[in-house]
């Protein structure tokens, strides 16, 4: 069983140079959190004061979804609050359940990702082993987020078991994350639909909540994940190359990446470090002769034109 290549902080930086990557915040995450969801509740406004801009609404409320998993993520890293009770609240009530995940599920399953980066063992590796694909296969992939097929895969089918033993690119992560979470993810939904009818906007729901979950959120998240892990060389065998850093437009951090995500080579390097650090991480080990080795994008475009390249 192979496990992941590893490099110790103290091979790349002195304790004064460390020191600031060790501290954690105890506001910064739970003010993340209040930022997600406060730019959903704008978007949601905008959308139903002017109806024309529900298609941006849309695009910018879905990758505010990949933003609450985001934030999931770093709670199951520990780092969303620095009291455990309100980390775990947090991450699981606040991030996790309205998308229809659970963070108890998920971090044991994310921490064995870890493990095993890009080796056989990893259960993410699935998400990326299949790229290069040809530009057909990979308009179809966006075709099936864009037209909620993989969120019908994923909510519904694996929900009622059709796809328990079927793992492919469009069910793995979002199947175990979201299979077991039926009830809580229903219940707060409904929670969600009946402030809006009692708003008077009962439509906002459908439009401003479960359009964008059901269309923009698996597609910005298979970007994501691509991004993250596909088409790297040497991943299974090079902490340096375990995963891509992606550098991000200020379009591509409201539309595609928030809350730093695309900094991924850096979070598998040293991953308690907290997502909000990760910028100032990367500019530190760039400036190390070993982050010469990483792998960095200059965009998501540049991403997507490299894990299309297959021939026809």
């Amino acid at each position: 069983m192979s496990v992941a290549p590893r490099v110790s902080a103290s091979a790349l930086f002195s304790p004064a140079e460390w020191a600031p990557f060790q501290s954690r915040s105890a506001w910064r995450g739970p003010m993340l959190v209040a930022h997600c969801w406060g730019v959903i509740a704008l978007a949601v406004a905008v959308g139903v004061v002017w109806p024309l801009l529900i298609p941006l609404c849309v695009m910018i409320i879905g990758t505010r979804q990949l933003g609450l998993a985001i934030l999931m993520h770093e709670a199951a890293h520990g780092g969303l609050a620095t009291k455990p009770k309100l980390n775990e609240f947090l991450g699981h009530w606040l991030c996790a359940v309205p998308i229809g995940a659970d963070l108890r599920d998920y971090r044991p399953y994310h921490l064995s990702h870890h493990k095993y980066a890009q080796n056989p063992e990893d259960p993410d590796l699935v998400l990326s082993a299949p790229f290069p694909v040809t530009p057909a296969s990979l308009r179809r992939k966006i075709i099936r987020d864009l037209t909620g097929q993989t969120f019908f895969k994923q909510r519904i089918l694996f929900a009622f078991r059709a796809y328990a033993s079927k793992r492919d690119e469009d069910t793995a992560e979002g199947a175990v994350v979201t299979g077991k979470s039926v009830a809580p993810f229903l219940i707060v939904n409904a929670l969600m639909l009946l402030a809006l009818t009692l708003a008077g906007v009962w439509w906002a729901y459908f439009a401003l909540w479960l359009l964008p979950l059901a269309t923009w959120f698996p597609l910005v998240t298979r970007l994501r994940n691509i991004a993250e892990h596909a088409c790297v060389e040497g991943s299974a065998t090079d902490a340096f190359r375990a995963a891509r850093t992606t550098r991000a437009s200020w379009w591509e951090r409201v539309l595609i990446a928030p809350y730093h995500v695309n900094f991924h080579a850096e979070h598998h390097l040293f991953m308690h470090v907290p997502c909000w650090k990760l910028p100032a991480l990367h500019r530190a080990v760039r400036r190390k002769p070993q982050g010469a080795t990483m792998e960095v994008a200059g965009g998501y475009l540049e991403v997507l034109r490299e894990a299309s390249s297959k021939a026809a």
